[in-house]
């Protein structure tokens, strides 16, 4: 059975709302850079899977079709699509930091609006 990538942007909510609950075994800035990482995961592949079965992207399954995708999403001439490439980009670039600097400022509000982005992307690869 296929994977439902948009089961992460679920688990990302779950995460965010979460967050700071004192119950919870790991720290509160875990959990919101995990929802960060899987919001964008939730985007990416669900536009991936998207772009490949209604517009003939061809994915190479490497890391490179992450840049690919938003490139491929920017030629069709699209403004719905340009604004997926942007959002997708900027998605990534806060996953990037969550899931590889040491010190993230602004995270709360990172983790809100790479929810938006991704609802935003999800919502236009239907």
């Amino acid at each position: 059975m296929t994977f439902d990538w948009t089961e992460f942007l679920k688990l990302a909510r779950e995460l965010q709302e979460r967050a700071d609950d004192a119950d919870l075994p790991f720290a509160p800035e875990a959990a919101k850079r995990t929802a960060v990482s899987r919001a964008y995961y939730a985007a990416f592949c669900h536009a991936r899977n998207y772009a490949e079965k209604r517009l003939g992207f061809q994915p190479s399954g490497s890391g490179q079709d992450h840049r690919s995708l938003r490139t491929f999403f920017r030629r069709q001439n699209d403004e719905v699509f340009e604004e997926v490439a942007a959002r997708l980009d900027e998605a990534r670039e806060w996953r990037n930091q969550c899931d590889y600097d040491d010190e993230v400022e602004e995270l709360k509000a990172i983790v809100q609006n790479a929810i938006e982005n991704a609802e935003f992307i999800i919502q236009q690869c239907r």
